[in-house]
C-alpha cells in the first residue's frame, strides 16, 4: 500500500510542485512562453521571455526525478525546447529536437514528461525553433547528486547559475532573414552575462554575493551562438569539479575556455579583500575581441571592482592544452553508488567508426553547412514518427552520409533529411574533423561519449596510439579546432532518434546537424518507451491510427 501511497512531503519552490512518491520524485512546472523588451547591451529589443524572465527560470532536480514541465506558446511562431545533455533514456519522444517531436504551435501548450535517470551536473535547455535562440528562451538545468551519494568536494555555501554567451542586437526574425536569404549572420556585437553586461559605473547591482571565507559552486554554461569564451573571476582561481555530468580530476585554472554548448561546474572561494569582483567573459579566436562582465559581490564588503581586467589567453594552443587537463575523477561516485572509472571503455572493442566532416559551400547561390557532403533539411514529419508510424522511406532515406566522407566534401553539397542507421548497443568511434578555419563545437542528445582526443591536423587509425583510454571525461559537446580533428567514444545504447548538431545555431540551422536511429529489434518496453499518449503528430502521420505498443 506504501509504495502507490503519496508521502507526506509537498513542497513549493521555484515556481515548482514537488510531490514525493514512492516511486522517484516528481517536479512540476508551468512556463508561459511570451515575447518582451530588453535592452542588454542598451538597444531596445525583442525578447523570448519563460514567465517573464530573461534567462529563464532554473530547474533544480536531483538524480531520478521525474520532471512534468506544460509550456504554453504564446508567440506567433511554432517553438520548441530541447534539454541539451539530459540523455532522455529510452525517451527520444521528449528530447525536443524537430527530428523528434512536433513543434508546439502558436497559442497551445505541450507537457513534457521525462526523467533525468541516473545523472548528475550542469545542463542547459534553449529553443531548437528557427532562430529563437537567439532572442533567449534559454536556462540552467541543474541535477543534483543524491543524499545518499557521496559527492568528492564539502557542499559549498550556496550555487549560482551562470549563462554566458554571445549577443546580436538584431531580432531572431532578421537573423533568420539573413540565414534565408543566404548569408551568413555576421558577427556578435557583445556578450552577455546572465542576460546582463556591467557598466562599470559604479551603479551596476551585483549578480552574486559571497560571504567571505565560503566557497561557492558556480555552474557555468556557454548558450551562446558563435563564439567559444574565456570565462575568468579577478583574483579568484577556479577550481574544476565537473563538467557536463561527469566529476573531474580537481585542477585549478585561472581561466577557462568555455565553448558553444559547454557547461563546467567550478568551485570558488571567497578569501580576498571584501569588496566588489568582475566576472568576466570574453570571446576566443576573433580579431575583434568583446567582453562581457558582471559584479561578484562580497557580503559587507567595501569597495569597487577594479577597473582592470585578468587578461585572456591568446590562440588555441592554449585551449587545447587545456582540454588535455581535464581527467574523469575514477574514484568519484557517479549518479550511481559505483565508482565513475568502473567502466572500463578503453578496452572494448570497436566495432564501427564514423568520420564526419563538416564544410561551408553554396547551394543555388546560398550559404549551407553540411556533414560528409549532406545539409540536413527539416522534414514536415519528425523523423522519429515516420519511423515508429512506418512511412520513413516517405520522409528520409537511411544512411544517406557513409562512414567515410567522400573526396568532394568540400565542393559538392547534397539537401536531404540526414539519418544514420546505427546498431543496438554496438561501441562507435566518432572521428569530427574540421578542415575550416573556424572552430567547431559538436554536442550529441541521448547520450555521454568519452573525449579521447584532439589533435591538428588530419585523422588516421595509426593517431588512436595517442587516445587517452583511461581517463578520458564522459561528456556530451566537444569543441574541433580549425585544420584540426577530435575523437569521442560510446556505445549506443538508448535507443531513439538522437540528433548530432553543431553548438552554433547558425551552422545547425544551415544543415549542420545529422540524426542517428538506434533501433532495438526487440521493440521492448525494457529498451523504448512507447510513444506518449499526449504525443502531439504532424506531417503526414497527423490522423493515423498508433500503431499496436511495444510489449514488456
Amino acid at each position: 500500500m506504501a509504495s502507490v501511497m503519496y508521502a507526506l512531503l509537498l513542497c513549493l519552490s521555484a515556481g515548482a510542485l514537488s510531490v514525493v512518491q514512492g516511486e522517484d520524485p516528481y517536479l512540476f512546472f508551468t512556463w508561459n512562453v511570451t515575447y518582451g523588451t530588453i535592452s542588454p547591451l542598451g538597444v531596445p529589443q525583442q525578447a523570448i521571455l519563460i514567465n517573464g524572465q530573461f534567462p529563464g527560470p532554473n530547474i533544480n532536480s536531483t538524480s531520478n526525478n521525474n520532471i512534468v514541465l506544460n509550456v504554453f506558446n504564446n508567440l506567433d511562431e511554432p517553438f520548441l525546447l530541447t534539454w541539451n545533455g539530459v540523455q532522455q533514456r529510452k525517451n527520444s519522444w521528449q528530447d525536443g529536437t524537430l527530428g523528434t517531436m512536433c513543434p508546439i504551435a502558436p497559442g497551445t501548450n505541450f507537457t513534457y514528461r521525462f526523467q533525468v535517470k541516473d545523472q548528475i551536473g550542469s545542463y542547459m535547455y534553449y529553443p531548437v525553433t528557427a532562430m529563437h535562440r537567439a532572442a533567449g528562451g534559454f536556462g540552467g538545468l541543474r541535477i543534483n547528486s543524491r543524499l545518499l551519494i557521496p559527492v568528492p568536494y564539502a557542499d559549498p555555501e550556496d550555487e549560482y547559475t551562470v549563462m554566458i554567451g554571445d549577443w546580436y542586437t538584431k531580432s531572431h526574425t532578421a537573423l533568420k532573414k539573413i540565414l534565408d536569404s543566404g548569408r551568413s549572420m555576421g558577427r556578435p556585437v557583445g556578450v552577455l552575462i546572465n542576460g546582463k553586461n556591467a557598466k562599470g559605473d559604479g551603479k551596476d547591482e551585483p549578480l552574486f554575493t559571497m560571504k567571505p571565507g565560503k566557497t561557492y559552486k558556480y555552474r557555468v554554461c556557454n548558450v551562446g551562438l558563435k563564439n567559444s569564451l574565456n570565462f575568468r573571476i579577478q583574483g579568484h582561481p577556479l577550481k574544476l569539479v565537473e563538467m557536463e555530468g561527469s566529476h573531474t580530476v580537481q585542477n585549478t585554472y585561472e581561466s577557462l575556455d568555455v565553448h558553444v554548448g559547454q557547461c563546467f561546474s567550478l568551485l570558488v572561494t571567497a578569501d580576498k579583500e571584501p569588496k566588489d569582483y568582475y566576472m568576466v567573459a570574453s570571446t576566443r579566436f576573433t580579431k575583434t575581441v568583446l567582453t562581457g562582465k558582471g559584479i561578484i559581490r562580497y557580503e559587507n564588503g567595501n569597495g569597487p571592482a577594479s577597473p582592470e581586467l585578468p587578461e585572456a589567453p591568446v590562440g588555441w594552443a592554449w585551449s587545447l592544452n587545456q582540454f588535455r587537463s581535464f581527467r574523469w575523477n575514477l574514484t568519484a561516485s557517479a549518479a550511481r553508488p559505483n565508482p565513475q572509472g568502473s567502466y572500463h571503455y578503453g578496452k572494448i572493442n570497436i566495432t564501427r567508426t564514423i568520420k564526419i566532416v563538416n564544410s561551408a559551400s553554396r547551394v543555388d547561390g546560398k550559404l549551407r553547412y553540411a556533414v560528409n557532403g549532406v545539409s540536413h533539411v527539416e522534414s514536415e514529419t519528425p523523423l522519429k514518427l515516420a519511423e515508429y508510424f512506418g512511412v520513413a522511406d516517405k520522409v528520409f532515406k537511411y544512411d544517406t552520409i557513409e562512414d567515410e566522407p567522400p573526396a568532394t566534401v568540400e565542393d559538392k553539397i547534397t539537401l536531404a533529411p540526414n539519418v544514420v542507421n546505427q546498431t543496438f548497443r554496438d561501441f562507435v568511434e566518432i572521428i569530427f574533423e574540421n578542415h575550416e578555419k573556424s572552430i567547431q563545437s559538436w554536442h550529441l542528445d541521448g547520450y555521454s561519449f568519452f573525449a579521447v582526443a584532439i589533435e591538428p591536423g588530419r585523422w588516421t587509425p595509426e593517431k588512436r596510439k595517442n587516445y587517452n583510454l583511461l581517463d578520458g571525461v564522459s561528456r556530451h559537446t566537444i569543441q574541433v579546432f580549425p585544420k584540426s580533428w577530435a575523437a569521442v567514444m560510446l556505445t549506443f545504447d538508448n535507443a531513439g532518434m538522437w540528433n548530432v548538431r553543431s553548438e552554433q545555431p547558425e551552422r545547425r540551422y544551415l544543415g549542420q546537424q545529422f540524426y542517428v536511429s538506434v533501433l532495438s529489434p526487440a521493440r521492448s518496453l525494457r529498451d523504448e518507451y512507447n510513444l506518449p499518449e499526449t504525443a502531439q503528430l504532424c506531417g503526414i502521420v497527423k490522423d493515423s491510427p498508433k500503431p499496436p505498443p511495444y510489449s514488456s
